[in-house]
């Protein structure tokens, strides 16, 4: 079944049909296009009541008796997109259709049928329609079924994999989930090779560009939806059709065959589920962190009210009102084997980490909130009598904290880790934000800390203390790689240059522009780096300046790429 429409070939099946003894004579590549309607005609100029995909019944008794009149019948058909032709033998022809009527449809591709037994024509209709009718019910149950398994998946808050896996499942075909930069998030490849699926696909995605927020390419065979809410569009749900190989397309005036109406319904509800999911994963997140009932977290989200955890801190013997307020981040560091995996890498782990904070903080007699704020971090709000002791009290904390960690087990971290690895303290990193005077400011100072500690996560430096001047603009980037409009930012900056070398891989001017600005605009050191002569690098220079119309030579324009560029690789680093 092609569609929601039988085909040619299916209508052929069919009793009645059978019963008239049909033979393809011409157009046989075209028996697999479906038929949307049957139509009796007996006269030749019936194309202009055609709308496309119908099954044309004739006697042939009204038909044209030249050569050239019957070529421009089937023409006309062919034109409008008929699905085939069947003549019925007996009256007007009978020994069969005429030689050039066949002619003509086998070079327009048009499936001609004889019947060389008379069949009342009512009968074939009534066939027809009620396999038509049958297959649209089956197309709408198939829809229910679909709303039904996402809206099941959206209450029970199924992850973004269980979505992709479902509908590839209902489809059939691989379906692809991928991020604002072409990233892939998610795949199911329907029980096709991965491997094949995702091979180049950041250069294979950026050719693919329907029109509209749900399209079908069928120039790539794929079936694209945009996924986001509430204004925010965060990536691109696609579905191969047909799965296992490329979509049809037109030849010899044959239309291209589109996805059944079932599969755009399956693709927009799918992208609607991982939407929600997400909007719903950053709410229980919220909801979780204010049950817990940390203040900690309760100043992170703003779920509770600042004078309200004024109050409660208060109540807990740690003053904020009139203090100097520096938010604190804890974490293990990238290369710590103890960071990674394992059963230690779970609570127990975070659990040590959170003692040897708490206890660092009191043998600095420093005063904060604290608790883990995460699954990989622990944070501290330091409560400081005036701002001129704030590089004092970081230093012995961060001091303490060393100590702390290499006495826990005889020089072993709590952990099981070598303090001595990485660098720093003790294998993991301390960041601090910027003091702030007031409760109201101190999210500001705890999110600084936060985004520190994960940019600096690689940073082979021993820095006893991580501020926001050491992790520059690549960290910064970094810390905001799943930003959509960090990633649509790179797509207006670099998205022409990014389809030109998806197009023409060879040419890899984006490696080029890299070059030429990490050389500080000079092109004659652009051009010994990127190991071309002095004119294919000027030549290729003027290509990206025409291909992003932009001005090379322009300071803020440079600037701008070299920032997108960096962006880029903080996107496409895992």
């Amino acid at each position: 079944m092609s569609a929601v429409f039988p085909t040619v070939r299916e209508v052929l099946a069919l009793d009645p049909v059978r019963h008239g003894a049909p033979r393809v004579v011409a157009g046989d590549a075209g028996l697999d296009r479906p038929v949307r309607w049957v139509h009796v005609a007996e006269v030749p100029d019936i194309a202009t009541l055609l709308g496309g995909g119908e099954l044309v019944l004739t006697t042939g008794i009204g038909l044209p008796a030249d050569d050239a009149g019957l070529r421009a019948f089937i023409g006309d058909l062919a034109d409008v997109g008929v699905s085939g032709l069947v003549v019925e033998l007996g009256r007007r022809y009978v020994s069969g259709a005429p030689r050039v009527m066949a002619a003509a449809a086998e070079r327009r591709g048009l499936p001609l049928v004889e019947l060389r037994r008379a069949t009342p024509f009512v009968r074939i209709t009534e066939a027809v329609h009620a396999l038509i009718v049958d297959a649209q019910l089956t197309e709408l149950r198939a829809a229910e079924e679909i709303h039904q398994r996402f809206t099941e998946l959206s209450v029970e808050g199924a992850d973004a994999a269980e979505v992709i896996r479902q509908a590839a499942e209902l489809s059939g075909c691989p379906v692809v989930l991928e991020n604002l930069s072409r990233q892939v998030l998610g795949y199911d490849p329907a029980g096709e090779s991965a491997e094949l699926l995702l091979d180049g696909w950041e250069q294979h995605s950026r050719r693919i560009r329907p029109a509209g927020r749900t399209a079908y390419e069928p120039d790539s065979g794929w079936l694209v939806t945009v996924v986001g809410a509430r204004g925010q569009d965060w990536g691109r749900l696609l579905l191969r059709w047909p799965a296992g190989g490329d979509a049809p397309s037109a030849r010899a005036g044959e239309p291209t065959v589109a996805p059944p109406t079932r599969l755009t319904i399956l693709v927009e509800r799918a992208a609607s589920t991982l939407a929600l999911g997400r909007l719903i994963r950053r709410d229980a997140e919220g909801l979780e962190r204010q049950l817990h009932g940390t203040l900690l977290t309760a100043l992170l989200d703003h779920s509770r009210p600042v004078d309200e955890v004024a109050l409660r801190a208060k109540a807990l013997g740690v003053a904020l009102d009139r203090r100097h307020l520096v938010g604190v981040m804890v974490r293990q560091r990238a290369d710590d084997p103890a960071g990674e995996g394992g059963p230690e890498a779970g609570p127990a782990r975070l659990r040590d980490l959170s003692e040897a904070v708490g206890q660092a903080l009191r043998e600095a007699k420093l005063t904060a909130l604290t608790s883990a704020v995460d699954d990989n971090s622990v944070g501290a709000l330091l409560a400081l009598p005036d701002p001129a002791a704030e590089d004092r009290a970081l230093s012995a904390f961060a001091g303490a904290l060393r100590r702390v960690r290499l006495d826990a087990g005889s020089g072993r971290t709590p952990s099981g880790a070598d303090p001595s690895r990485g660098g720093g303290p003790g294998a993991v990193i301390v960041a601090a934000g910027s003091g702030v005077s007031s409760l109201r400011e101190a999210r500001r100072s705890l999110v600084e800390a936060r985004q520190i500690a994960e940019a600096a996560r690689r940073d082979r430096r021993d820095l006893p203390i991580f501020r926001l001047p050491h992790v520059g603009l690549a960290g910064l980037l970094h810390l905001l790689r799943e930003e959509p409009r960090l990633q649509t930012f790179v797509e207006r900056e670099l998205g022409p240059l990014l389809e030109y070398d998806a197009k023409h891989p060879r040419e890899r001017l984006l490696d080029t522009l890299r070059a030429y600005l990490e050389q500080g605009r000079n092109k004659s050191a652009g051009a010994a780096a990127a190991h071309l002569s002095r004119p294919a690098f000027y030549e290729r220079l003027a290509r990206i300046a025409r291909i992003l119309d932009v001005d090379l030579d322009s300071v803020e324009a440079s600037l701008s790429l070299h920032v997108a560029l960096l962006a880029l690789e903080a996107v496409r680093a895992p």
